[in-house]
Order: C-alpha cells, then sequence, then structure tokens
C-alpha cells in the first residue's frame, strides 16, 4: 500500500507518494502551511483515480478534460507525467522515466495507490 509522506523544506512544505516499495511515485510542489500541503494530498486522492491520460508525446493528441494526467518529454529527453485537478492546476508531478511504457505504469501506480495511501509526517 502507498503512503503520502510530507515533509518540510527549506521553503515550505511538501508530499512525496510513495509505492509500496518505498519508490517516489509523485511529488508536489512546495506549499507554504501543512494544512495546505494536506488539502494538495486530498485533491491528488480525489483526482488521479478518475483522471484520465492525455499523451502529449503523440502527434495530433486529444485533449482531455481535467483532471487529467498529462505525459510528455522534458528537455532531458526523458518521459514525465503530472497531475492537474478538476480547476487545472498541477497537484503532482513524477521524476523523469527513461522509457514512455514505465512512465504509463507511474501514472497507473498513482492511480492505484492515492486512494487509501496513509498520510505520514517526516
Amino acid at each position: 500500500m502507498g503512503k503520502f509522506v510530507i515533509r518540510e523544506t527549506n521553503t515550505g512544505v511538501k508530499f512525496d507518494l510513495k509505492a509500496g516499495n518505498g519508490e517516489v511515485i509523485a511529488t508536489s510542489e512546495v506549499y507554504t502551511t501543512a494544512a495546505a500541503c494536506k488539502n494538495g494530498i486530498e485533491s491528488v486522492k480525489k483526482n488521479a483515480p478518475v483522471a484520465a491520460v492525455e499523451d502529449q508525446t503523440v502527434e495530433g493528441y486529444e485533449t482531455a478534460k481535467n483532471p487529467k494526467f498529462e505525459v510528455y518529454v522534458d528537455k532531458a529527453d526523458e518521459f514525465r507525467f503530472r497531475l492537474k485537478a478538476t480547476n487545472g492546476q498541477v497537484i503532482a508531478v513524477s521524476e523523469g522515466y527513461k522509457a514512455k511504457a514505465s512512465c504509463l505504469n507511474g501514472v497507473e501506480s498513482v492511480k492505484k495507490n492515492a486512494v487509501d495511501a496513509e498520510i505520514v509526517e517526516e
């Protein structure tokens, strides 16, 4: 089972969503307060399971409505995803993947793990 790990940074508070094996599958922006960070977690729990996948790596891709996972290629030529809430705000992002299939597996892992992930503060 996955878990959301909340931790303080030099500039605020952020969360990592970790899979059952302890690997980070998604990260949040830095929030100014722990309460705002927890709201972000709730948003991920609510939006991830119902989010469509918009594959921006294919030409002429179809635009999906929010909430959605946007799959794209970054400047380092790695595959990444970002989860957007219903209001279009980015609520979680992935690290870079060498293969598109691995990135899509990451999306599925977020969908599966976010719903009942426990929240842990470090």
